[in-house]
């Protein structure tokens, strides 16, 4: 076995000694640990019998946990003023959360929760950021997490990328599912129903002369542009993709020739489309 190179203190009186299959010893002290934890002061004030008696001979007695070194060693560096762990990854941070929760190290679960929702993590990968807010009830990072989970379609994340999910509630999901769908069929009808507004506001020289002789008749690019968005935002109700360069290009090149100036026009009127849709609930 090896002594941790951090908590190795001289003066400790426990000993928290990491699972088998890496077995770490961390010399720490009960009050320390009391104050950071009620899982260990209730168990500190329990009469307990020496996990190794042959190791308490010259030292402070064991006591086994079930987590791997790194693990203990990250909580440890939550509870004790020494620097915080870097945590770059979400099943790093997910098995430390589940250290922190089974041993009630608030000060830790506070630091975590901030973290969850960081921009490391939640814009990257909403869907389980969602799953582990709602998994240990956090209801105001799962809020968070709904709105950055707008940019997926949640019918086609695999199951893999989230493996939480399979310790929510039918509830947490349902709600998720509602905001999408609600959103989703907001952001469609403000689409839809913009023809009143392109009157006035969107020419097309080309598209305009083409059909003068049966009355007005909105640019083909915003034909194009009206299906395809729709059909987004019926899977990711955001305006990342819709009002995107490269998704406006392509509805211009669907037009006729003059299409692209009439598009570039129309930024005033595209932007207030915009804001409506931003504008919509985006969080459960």
């Amino acid at each position: 076995m090896k002594l941790s190179a951090i908590f190795d203190a001289p003066d400790a009186d426990v000993v928290l000694r990491s699972n088998s299959q890496d077995v770490v010893d961390f010399r720490v002290h009960r009050c320390i640990l009391s104050a950071a934890s009620p899982f260990f002061k209730d168990m500190f004030g329990l009469p307990q019998p020496p996990t190794y008696p042959e190791d308490c001979d010259n030292g402070p007695p064991v006591v086994d946990l079930a987590e791997a070194a790194n693990v203990i060693e990250a909580l440890l560096r939550f509870i004790y003023p020494v620097p915080n762990p870097i945590i770059e990854t979400l099943d790093e941070l997910a098995v430390v959360l589940a250290a922190a929760s089974k041993y009630e190290a608030t000060i830790a679960l506070d630091h975590l929760r901030k973290l969850l929702v960081s921009p490391s993590f939640a814009p990257l990968s909403p869907m389980r950021v969602f799953s582990i807010a709602c998994q240990y009830d956090f209801e105001q990072e799962a809020k968070i997490a709904s709105r950055y989970t707008l940019t997926t379609n949640l019918l086609d994340t695999p199951l893999s990328e989230s493996p939480e999910l399979k310790y929510i509630s039918a509830y947490s999901y349902r709600r998720l599912l509602d905001l999408h769908r609600s959103r989703a069929d907001a952001a469609k009808e403000i689409i839809q129903t913009a023809k009143t507004e392109i009157v006035e506001t969107i020419k097309c020289m080309q598209c305009n002369a083409v059909n003068l002789p049966s009355g007005f008749s909105p640019p083909r690019w915003w034909v194009d542009f009206q299906l395809r968005a729709c059909e987004e935002l019926g899977s990711r109700p955001t305006t990342d993709v819709v009002f995107g360069m490269a998704f406006l290009a392509r509805s211009a090149r669907a037009g006729c020739p003059r299409c692209a100036e009439s598009l570039l026009n129309s930024y005033a009127f595209l932007e207030g489309l915009r804001r409506k849709i931003d504008d919509l609930p985006g969080e459960i």
